[in-house]
């Protein structure tokens, strides 16, 4: 659990500082996803943030995941996949340089990785197995078909981000229970790496994945859904159409309506289902709310029925496949649209708009969040009853780091904050929760959680009034995070509970966004900010030492 926790947080920590490197170098190389009439955005914008978030996994996984066969195999196809992404985000190859690339990569996964669909439960008769042939060709299509259907599902801010996000963390928790480390440790890196990226992604974004995060997102989610249920003996083989059945039936019905209409199926069009939402009259983002809540439904089924009969699984995803398809086919045959109420839009929108202006929440939220946050971090630093020699000594740096910014270059509060906490902050939340101090009482971790409960609340007022137009924002990605904390917490497992995931997850979430908050609201008076969180940081070195 603590190497999960360690893999998580830094490659959300390193995606996080490579995005603006990445962006800015795309913008000076002009590698940018330009506006077109098929596309939402209506300004150019930097298309590289699928490289910050391959070199997040790529570093992530050489230094903290075993290196058995399957793992070199996935990093050199992913290193394939990645290769011909940036080429085609560069200069451009075509949908045929795509697929030349991804069969590549297929071919090697296959080959040097074992990742083959052998079984597909009792699909077939008295569970036959397939000829090694029909193995091959079945996971090189179904590879290829998946890794291009999130590709194409990446059409609006935060979309096939927030999808694979809620697929990567089902991935990770059946393979934690089916006691596969390795593909555990993977998915989670994926976990964070997303996280880190949507940072920027969501509406309105601020730079795009580009070929390369899509197709490493695809490729990687589909290869570990399929190692994971062709060897383990509880979850059945044809789950993997169930965490990627949204993206695959949008592929499917894009390209059946392309062909029907006597066009190339690999022609670009707007005739997604996020598009279709959009021409339905949702805004951007609620279009992307309905397709992570569909989506979500989707990673519940995948939970709940992991250990179902194939059969019915299947059955279960065809009356999915029709139902979205009658829905849109009525809508457009209809020239159905949705209606909007302005008593809503006037009366309390406007009452918002009102309260919103005059500052008058806002202020007191804010206080909350400003002393609230760092109080509490200061005090997970002396919650647990030790803290391991080796944490003290990374802490060393940190804090050098951040006296530095402290006394000399305030430009560097921003980075130097978010260092300090990103990369100690959950360790301690972690040795809260495992080794606490016997000073520590259950009543006083009671008041603990119910002021973070609180600080939750000030954050989401705190952003919902601000005036400020740019930085940290309530998006759809919020709806991911409560999504995902509230499956943990309720999770059934007593091995979860051991380790109090639900709890520990929500801390860490919380304490990190109010940081973020806190960051974006300041408006560049940091320095208070960054003495509390060196102080934290110290406090972490010396009780180490001592």
């Amino acid at each position: 659990m603590p190497l999960a926790i360690t893999t998580l947080f830094f490659s959300l920590f390193l995606t996080i500082s490579l995005v603006p490197i990445f962006s800015r170098l795309a913008v000076h190389i002009h590698a940018l996803d330009r506006p077109s009439p098929r596309k939402i955005h209506t300004e150019p914008m930097p298309r590289m943030g699928g490289l910050a978030m391959a070199l997040g996994m790529l570093i992530t996984v050489s230094l903290w995941i075993p290196k058995d066969g399957f793992v070199k195999a996935f990093l050199i196809s992913s290193i394939i996949i990645i290769i011909f992404g940036i080429l085609d985000d560069i200069v451009g190859i075509g949908y045929k340089g795509k697929f030349l690339g991804q069969v590549i990569a297929t071919v090697a996964v296959i080959s040097y990785g074992r990742v083959r669909i052998v079984t597909m439960g009792n699909l077939l008769p008295a569970n036959l197995c397939l000829t090694d042939w029909a193995s091959y060709v079945l996971t090189l299509l179904v590879i290829v078909g998946v890794t291009n259907a999130i590709n194409l599902s990446d059409g609006l801010d935060g979309l096939a981000g927030g999808i694979c996000l809620l697929i990567f963390s089902c991935i990770g928790y059946l393979a934690y229970k089916a006691h596969m480390p390795v593909i555990t440790l993977l998915a989670v890196s994926m976990v964070g790496v997303i996280f880190g990226f949507l940072r920027f992604n969501t509406y309105p974004a601020t730079i795009f994945m580009g070929d390369t995060g899509s197709q490493l997102l695809g490729f990687a989610g589909i290869v570990l859904a399929i190692k994971l249920t062709q060897e383990s003996l509880t979850i059945r083989p044809v789950l993997p159409l169930i965490l990627f059945g949204f993206p695959v039936l949008d592929t499917l019905a894009v390209m059946a309506q392309r062909i029907a209409d006597g066009r190339s199926p690999f022609k670009a069009d707007k005739n997604h289902f996020h598009h279709k939402l959009i021409r339905l009259g949702f805004f951007h983002t609620e279009a992307v709310f309905i397709i992570y809540v569909i989506q979500s439904c989707l990673v519940l089924t995948a939970l709940l029925f992991r250990a179902s009969s194939d059969r019915l699984l299947l059955l279960g995803y065809a009356l999915f496949c029709i139902a979205v398809i009658a829905f849109f086919h009525f809508t457009e045959r209809t020239g159905y649209q949705i209606r909007r109420y302005d008593y809503i839009d006037k009366v309390f929108k406007g009452k918002l708009r009102v309260l919103k202006e005059r500052g008058v929440l806002i202020r007191g939220c804010f206080k909350a969040v400003e002393w609230g946050v760092p109080g509490l971090v200061l005090l997970a630093a002396i919650i647990p009853h030790s803290i391991p020699m080796h944490v003290s000594i990374i802490s060393l740096p940190f804090l050098a780091f951040g006296i530095a910014a402290i006394s000399w270059k305030h430009n560097w509060l921003p980075v130097s904050i978010r260092v300090g906490i990103y990369f100690l902050l959950p360790y301690l939340l972690y040795l809260d929760e495992l080794n606490p101090a016997q000073w520590i009482t259950p009543a006083f971790m009671k008041l603990f959680n119910l002021y973070l409960g609180l600080l939750a609340l000030f954050m989401i007022l705190t952003l919902k009034f601000t005036r400020r137009q740019k930085g940290f924002k309530l998006s759809p990605m919020d709806f991911l995070i409560i999504f995902i904390v509230l499956v943990a917490s309720a999770l059934p497992e007593q091995g979860l509970k051991t380790y109090h995931v639900g709890m520990l997850a929500s801390k860490i979430i919380v304490l990190l966004f109010g940081y973020e908050v806190l960051v974006g609201e300041l408006r560049g008076q940091l320095l208070r900010l960054g003495v509390l969180t060196a102080l934290f940081v110290g406090i972490v070195a010396v009780r180490g030492f001592l």
